[in-house]
């Protein structure tokens, strides 16, 4: 799965949890979840239980702390999906 696909399947989770639709339609690998975007820490936690949901993977809190922007999320992801 390359960095495109990953944006894609990731772009519905986070537009549950943003009223920045602009800043959603631009999505990139540069996108910071809380200055761009608008999430708030606690619903940052609800879109990495949805990334685990939708990857089907288990993201350690080591791992969710890097998770601050799209870019940082895709090789967290990557790298959970290659260790399965």
């Amino acid at each position: 799965m390359n960095k495109e696909e990953l944006i894609n399947r990731l772009k519905p989770i986070v537009s549950n949890y943003t009223q920045e639709k602009e800043a959603l339609e631009n999505i990139s690998e540069d996108t910071d979840f809380i200055k761009d975007l608008k999430i708030n820490s606690a619903n940052l936690v609800d879109v990495i239980l949805d990334v685990e949901e939708e990857f089907d993977i288990i993201i350690d809190n080591e791992s969710m702390e890097k998770m601050l922007t799209v870019g940082a999320s895709i090789e967290v992801i990557e790298d959970k999906i290659d260790k399965k």
